[in-house]
């Protein structure tokens, strides 16, 4: 898991360690670059260290195809969380290394999944690169469609309402190695998830850390029923899943 942001001295991709979501350390030789790609929100960098496929976002390890374990609870944990309307629709925000994405399309239950991602080089990976792998199978679903933009950008200008939201972006709402995305985790942010939300709808965030001003500013931003849940790594904190309800929500949706 990341160390304390104040702490982290942000190394260059050829030194960081897989510190943000291992599942134990990588077999082989040292990492070897795939691609590097410069865009408007800087560098992304995807690289093979033994077995393992990694992603670095301007100089920051982000995370790798080692476990996936929370990611995939992501989803699991907000289909749980629904009643039992008939294939709910799903807004996944954060591509990664595609765990999300694979566990909803493996899950007959939901309906259309939209991925949104805003990195042109990460879906390029997943649809002729490395990481193909691991999301041929959900990418020719015909519930899924990949939305290449920013996911506030795309929630300023969608009138569509999802079941559920789930949300893998950055390293959660505390530490965010790209800037403007800690807009996404603002009062601003939380407000316009709601307002796509589908009455009884659920959003679920991924996060590295707990956060007990996550948890304040959830209410705070009209949802109720508030409630985390931990999920062990092989090492370091747990992750950490942030669930919460609209349909108890005192704001107009």
């Amino acid at each position: 898991m990341s160390p304390d942001p104040r702490d982290d001295p942000r190394p260059e991709p050829s030194d960081a360690g897989p510190h943000i979501r291992p599942g134990g350390p990588p077999d082989g030789p040292g990492p070897v670059t795939l691609d590097r790609r410069e865009g408007p929100h800087g560098e992304v960098v995807l690289r093979r260290h033994g077995a393992l496929l990694q992603i670095i976002a301007n100089g920051c390890f982000l995370m790798d195809t080692s476990d996936g374990r929370s990611e995939r609870l992501l989803v699991g944990a907000a289909l749980a969380a629904l009643d039992d309307r008939p294939a709910p629709s799903l807004l996944i925000g954060g591509l990664g290394v595609g765990f999300s994405l694979a566990e909803a399309a493996a899950d007959p239950r939901w309906g259309r999944i939209a991925v949104v991602e805003r990195e042109t080089a990460i879906i390029d990976w997943h649809r002729a690169g490395a990481l193909a792998e691991f999301t041929a199978d959900a990418l020719a679903d015909p519930r899924t469609e990949v939305l290449h933009t920013d996911l506030l950008t795309h929630l300023r200008t969608t009138d569509v309402r999802y079941d559920a939201i789930c949300l893998d972006v950055d390293n959660g709402p505390d530490w965010t190695v790209t800037d403007d995305n800690d807009h996404l985790y603002s009062s601003t942010g939380l407000d316009l998830c709601r307002a796509h939300l589908a009455p009884g709808g659920v959003l679920v965030v991924w996060s590295a850390h707990p956060s007990d001003t996550f948890v304040k500013n959830l209410g705070d931003a009209g949802f109720r029923n508030v409630r985390t849940r931990e999920v062990p790594v092989a090492r370091g904190t747990p992750d950490v899943l942030f669930l919460a309800s609209h349909h108890l929500a005192t704001r107009s949706a």
